[in-house]
This record gives structure tokens, sequence and C-alpha cells, in this order.
């Protein structure tokens, strides 16, 4: 299946599908290209139209070799469509899915071409706004970097910029996934620079533990922990290492590095990873268990249920293997202060049980009766004890102190 975009490309093969539109493999006058297609409801908003075209010069500006770059934007009737360079190979979700994570080697080298992409954008007053594993693509063809890493580009710049039109999204409400949301546009505040350098940290901690610092359960709750809760560290991660995760996820803008910085510290740290095994961390689980659903845990193991997401795009379809957008209403202070446990779930070591789970409760019942025991066995030495001082003197009478008394006058 075909079709013409424009009067200069052909598409001929979808790659893909996302809640903003469909990417293609398209042909253009320099050769191959992806085409990334935005939805027919979104080409009719004549608003959104307009911004588009107004972006023009900003995305076509924005060159960097971390950058999947956009070579023309299209109009052309009910078509609305990015032109971008290809690029062979796979995206970040999916070597995420496959591997669910990361030596810290290769995580931290991939996150640092991303950071380097984000220093270009910046430095041309271009905040992405949704960086995840799904916008990050893996040049496959690339030479390979340190761990084994192939050359890491960030693409869709602009995306969420231009569906977020006033028309489409009050002041109350929110642009982006909830996993990777700042605390400050979670509070309604204007997305700046350090919205990406939260985002960016949150998909470096995902590529360290296989899942986010503040994910799980319903996205309201995800959007909460990421104003009321702090992150707790990973067993196993280097300290220095830790500490730039938690400067970068600090809930003040100001505190966060610059996305230069954090490339250029990135990559000082390299040398100490190399040959570093993948953290060994099971996720903690976001919402309790049923009761039933914990005793049946170790005769059935728990399938890993992907986090859903609220489509950008009221009526659309989720993607079919991609989280997506999610556009929802800003909460109120009282809701944020409420509920917070004071720090985000607390990563287990690999096969620790589950808290609440059926082995977790057999453990703490184990330890109890232990315990009982112990404090069984104790009482009865203190009594034999005790009845041994008291019973010294079989006749009845008063206990003698031979060592101080002194002898009876005649």
């Amino acid at each position: 299946m075909t079709r013409k975009i424009g009067s200069r490309y052909t598409a001929n093969q979808i790659l893909g599908r996302g809640s903003a539109g469909t990417v293609w493999l398209g042909e253009g006058p320099e050769g191959p290209v992806a085409i990334k297609l935005l939805r027919e409801d979104l080409a009719s908003d004549q608003e959104l139209v307009g911004r588009f075209v107004q972006e023009r010069t900003a995305l076509l500006g924005l060159e960097h070799r971390n950058v999947v770059s956009v070579r023309d934007l299209v109009v052309d009737g009910n078509d609305l469509a990015l032109v971008m360079d290809l690029v062979r190979g796979t995206d970040l979700r999916t070597r995420l899915d496959r591997e669910r994570r990361m030596a810290p080697e290769a995580a931290v080298a991939i996150v640092a071409d991303v950071a380097d992409a984000l220093a270009a954008a910046h430095a041309a007053g271009v905040v992405h706004r949704d960086v995840k594993p799904e916008n990050v693509l893996l040049d496959m063809q690339g030479p390979l970097g340190p761990g084994g890493a192939h050359p890491a580009l960030l693409t869709d710049f602009g995306v969420a910029k231009l569906i977020d039109s006033p028309r489409r999204t009050r002041a109350t409400k929110i642009i982006g996934t909830p996993d990777y949301l700042a605390p400050e546009i979670v509070e309604g505040l204007p997305p700046r620079a350090a919205v990406d350098i939260y985002a960016l940290a949150t998909v470096l901690y995902e590529l360290l533990a296989g899942f986010t610092p503040f994910g799980g359960g319903h996205p309201g709750a995800v959007l909460r922990r990421h104003v009321t809760e702090t992150v707790v560290p990973l067993p196993g991660i280097p300290e220095e290492l830790w500490q730039l995760l938690v400067q970068c996820l600090a809930k003040a803008p100001a505190s966060r590095l610059r996305a230069s910085e954090l490339g250029a510290r990135l990559r000082e740290q390299l040398p100490s990873l190399a040959g570093m095994p993948p953290l060994d961390v099971d996720e903690p689980d976001a919402e309790p268990q049923e009761a039933h659903e914990e005793e049946t845990e170790a005769a059935a193991p728990r399938e890993r249920v992907r986090r859903g997401a609220v489509p950008l795009v009221p009526g659309a379809k989720p993607d079919s293997n991609r989280d997506t957008h999610t556009s929802m209403r800003v909460p109120g202070p009282d809701e944020l202060a409420g509920g917070a446990r004071g720090t985000a779930r607390v990563p287990r070591a690999a096969g620790a049980p589950r808290p609440g789970s059926a082995r977790h409760r057999a453990t703490t019942r184990r330890r109890r009766i232990t315990l009982g025991a112990a404090a069984v066995v104790l009482l009865a030495v203190v009594g034999v004890g005790t009845w041994a001082a008291t019973s010294g003197d079989d006749s009845g009478g008063a206990p003698t102190d031979t060592k101080n008394s002194t002898p009876s006058s005649p």
C-alpha cells in the first residue's frame, strides 16, 4: 500500500502507529525517509496547522548528530506530515522490553548521547517536552560505543508543543507521558529546559532498574508521586552515578544540571562502569494486591503488566506497543498533599519477598514465632534464676552473709 504525501514524497510502508499519527517508510527526491503523518482530525484543525507552519523554521534548523533531523513539513489537503531522516534501527523502548534492564555502561552511554541532543535543542530555544524511550532511536548501522551501545538519536521534537494548542488543552491540562513528567508541569507551570533533564534522568533510572522511579498504578497517582515523593537508591548502583541521578530528579528545576553538563558528567563516569553487569533488583509494586492474588503468587508467577496511558487526542486508540501521551486535569493542592508516603516505592533486592505477599507474610510469621519462642525461653531462664536466689535457705530463716559477718562476743 503506497500513498503520495504532497508532490515530492511517497509513503510505502507503515513502520509504527502512535496516538498522534502514523510513521511510514517513504521515498523522496534524496532517497529513503521516514514520514510521520499526523492524524486527519489534527490536519483539519486550522489552528494546529498554523502552529505547525510557524514551527517550521525551528524544526528544520535543528541539526545535530544525535537528533533525527526534520527535512520537510508537508501541508497538503488533509495531509499534515513531518519528513525526517530515516534511522536504520529500533527504538529504546523495544530494546528495553527485550532486555528489561541494561548494563550501566551502555545505559549511561545512550543517555549521554540524548543529553547532547538536548543541549543542542535547548541552545536553539527548543524544549522537547516528551523525552521517553519511545522517542530515542538506536542506529544499528552506526559504530558501537561504550558497553556495545549503538548511537542514540532523539526524535519527535516539537510534536508535543504542536499539539498542545490552547484550544485543545487549557491551563488546567497536562501534556506528556505520566512516568516522565517533571513536578513543575504537574503543578501547572510552563515547561522549560529543565523538564527535559528530569525526563531524561527518569529514562536513565528506567534503563538501570527496569522500571521508572514514580510509575505504576493510576496516572493520577503517578503524577502525585512526582510532586510529593522522593526517589530512593537502587541496590548496587555506584554512588557517584546515583548522586547524579538524584540531582537531575530534584523537585526544584534550578537544582538540576543543564543538558551539556549532564552529558559531560555521564561520560566522565563511563570508565568506572566498564564491565559492570546489570543491576539485580526487583520492581516494587505500585498498588497492594488482593489477598487471594497474594496467596496464589507462589503457584503462578505474576505477569508483568505494562503501564497504561490515556491517549493525547480524545477518541484516539492507544498505541499497540507504545505508551502514549496523557491529557489530564492538574491535581489540586489537597490532592497532591494527600496519601503520600514521603518516599517513592522502595526497590527490592532480587529474590526478596514482595511486601504483603504470601511469602512475605509467611516469613513474618516465622520470625514472630522464633521471637516468641526466644522470649519464652528467656522468661523461663529468668524464672529459674529467681527461684534459685530466693530458695537458698531451706530452713526458712534469714540468709546468713558470711562475707561481711563479724564473730559474736562470748
